[in-house]
């Protein structure tokens, strides 16, 4: 399966350079408002599904998320935890770079490669792994599992 690419401005960058050059930060808020906007997540994973041609149903399958739970997600009802958006992710057969991309529009923690859990994820979704591989690596390296992270397993 092709993998999807999410493509979002990069605007860091010139917000840093106005941030510093603001005469304040209410000034700064104000005139920059529409970069400082992060699309919401429901509607940017639904139109994700779109641009892939994948049913949500696949990406739903593919990431192991409980399916109520997972359309709460699409619809935009709830708003994802830090393992869900992984587990999107690797549903979509995203790469490290857009998934960091997508933690970061779901106002979540970039994956570390410092942390251990974080390093094994990392790996595989550089290495295109689903979510059965995902799990069956971090259970041999003794790892909390993707969405397990209210739960001891």
């Amino acid at each position: 399966m092709e993998q999807i690419q999410m493509k979002t401005a990069g605007n860091t960058e010139l917000l840093l350079e106005r941030l510093f050059k603001a005469p304040d930060l209410k000034t700064y808020m104000e005139e920059n408002a529409d970069l400082m906007a992060m699309p919401p997540f429901g509607p940017l994973i639904t139109g994700l599904c779109k641009k892939a041609g994948m049913p949500k149903a696949c990406v739903i399958d593919r990431s192991e998320i409980p399916r109520n739970y997972a359309y709460q997600l699409f619809s935009g009802i709830r708003n994802p935890s830090r393992d869900k958006v992984i587990q999107l992710a690797i549903g979509f057969g995203m790469d490290v770079e857009n998934t960091q991309e997508l933690l970061k529009i779901a106002r979540q923690a970039p994956l570390y490669p410092k942390i251990p859990r974080d390093s094994v994820i990392l790996r595989c979704l550089h290495e295109h792994q689903n979510m059965g591989h995902t799990q069956n690596t971090l259970r041999a390296m003794g790892l909390t599992l993707l969405g397990r992270e209210d739960k001891n397993e």
